[in-house]
C-alpha cells in the first residue's frame, strides 16, 4: 500500500491505496465534478503535495501534474500525455523514488512570495489555553491538518471578538502538527488505537456496524448509528468525540453499543462479540454482561499516528 491520502474533487477521501488503486483513480478523473485528485503522505506534511487536472476533451489527453516540496520556491508543473504517465510520475512521487523530481521536466511554477502571518495578539492564558486545546484534539489523532486550525481559528471566539485570523490559526496548527509528527516518529510498532482499529475491522466484518470517533456525543450516536449499518448488520458499536478526548486524556475508552431490533438479547450477544474483538487484539475490556451498560477499554495507551 502507498502510504498516502487521496482526495478526490468530488469529495472521495482515500486513505493507504495501492498502485492499482492510484491508477484506477487516476484513469476515472476527467468528469464534471471529479477532474483533480489530490495526494497528501501519511502523516500529512505542510506544503507538501502532488496534484493531477485532467478535464475530458483537452487536447492529445493531457494530465497537469503538479507538486510542492514544502515552500513556494519549491512548486513545480509539467504536463503529460496519457493517463499511464500521470500514474507512473504520482506513484514515483507516492513511493519517495530517487529522481523524482528529475522527471517529467517540471517547470518553477511561481505563486509569489507567501504573506507573512502577525504574530498571535494575545495574553499568556489565553495562549496557553488555546495551545492546550490544539494538544488536546491532536492527541485524539482523528483531526486533519484543516481541522486542526479550524479549531485553533474559532476556540477563543466571542460574540464580539475573534482573536484567531485563519493565517494565525494555520500557523499554530501546523507548528504543533509537526511537533507531534516528531513525537510519533519515536513510536514503536503496534499501538492500542491501531489495536482497537482493528478489533473494530473485525466487528464489522461479522456484521456488526463499527464506527470510532463517531458524532460529538451518545444521544447524536443512538440516533445517527442507524443509518450507517449494512443490510444485515445485527448490532452496532461506536464512540463519541468526548469519548475520544477521554481516552486521549489517560481516563480509558467507553463503548456504546447494542442490537438494532432493539432486544436485550441481541444488545448482550453484540456485547459479547465486542469484548471478544477486543481481547483478540490484546485490549483489555471492562465488562460485566450487562446489556444495558457501557463497555469500557482500560487500561489504554493512547498514542494514535497522524494521518491528516
Amino acid at each position: 500500500m502507498l502510504e498516502i491520502v487521496v482526495r478526490a474533487e468530488n469529495g472521495e477521501r482515500h486513505i493507504r491505496v495501492s498502485a492499482g488503486e492510484l491508477d484506477g483513480l487516476v484513469r476515472r478523473i476527467g468528469g464534471g465534478g471529479d477532474r483533480f485528485l489530490v495526494l497528501q503522505r501519511i502523516p500529512d506534511l505542510p506544503d507538501v503535495f502532488a496534484q493531477v487536472w485532467h478535464e475530458a476533451g483537452d487536447a492529445g489527453g493531457d494530465y497537469t501534474l503538479e507538486y510542492r516540496d514544502g515552500c513556494a520556491g519549491r512548486h513545480f508543473r509539467a504536463v503529460v500525455d496519457g493517463p499511464e504517465a500521470a500514474v507512473a510520475v504520482l506513484t514515483a512521487w507516492a513511493r519517495e523514488e530517487a529522481g523524482r523530481d528529475e522527471r517529467p521536466a517540471w517547470s518553477p511554477l511561481d505563486l509569489g512570495p507567501a504573506r507573512p502571518v502577525p504574530p498571535l495578539d494575545l495574553g499568556d492564558e489565553e495562549r496557553e489555553s488555546l495551545e492546550r486545546r490544539v494538544r488536546e484534539v491532536l492527541a485524539g489523532g482523528f483531526a486533519s491538518r484543516a481541522e486542526l486550525a479550524e479549531v485553533a481559528e474559532e476556540y477563543l471566539v466571542t460574540r464580539d471578538r475573534r482573536p484567531v485570523s485563519r493565517e494565525q490559526a494555520r500557523a499554530l496548527a501546523d507548528r504543533l502538527w509537526l511537533e507531534r509528527v516528531a513525537e510519533q516518529a519515536a513510536w514503536e510498532g503496534e499501538t492500542d488505537p491501531e489495536r482497537l482499529t482493528r478489533a473494530f475491522t473485525a466487528l464489522q466484518d461479522a456484521g456488526i456496524t463499527a464506527r470510532e470517533h463517531f458524532t460529538c456525543c451518545s444521544s447524536c450516536g443512538r440516533s445517527e448509528i442507524g443509518g450507517e449499518g449494512a443490510p444485515g448488520a445485527r448490532g452496532f458499536v461506536y464512540f463519541h468525540t468526548q469519548c475520544t478526548d477521554s481516552a486521549a486524556a489517560g481516563h480509558g475508552l467507553t463503548l456504546f453499543y447494542g442490537g438494532f431490533d432493539g432486544s436485550s438479547g441481541t444488545t448482550a450477544a453484540t456485547g459479547r462479540a465486542i469484548v471478544a474483538a477486543l481481547e483478540a487484539v490484546g485490549l483489555r475490556a471492562e465488562w460485566d454482561g450487562d446489556p444495558g451498560r457501557a463497555i469500557t477499554v482500560t487500561p489504554l495507551d493512547w498514542r494514535r499516528r497522524l494521518v491528516g
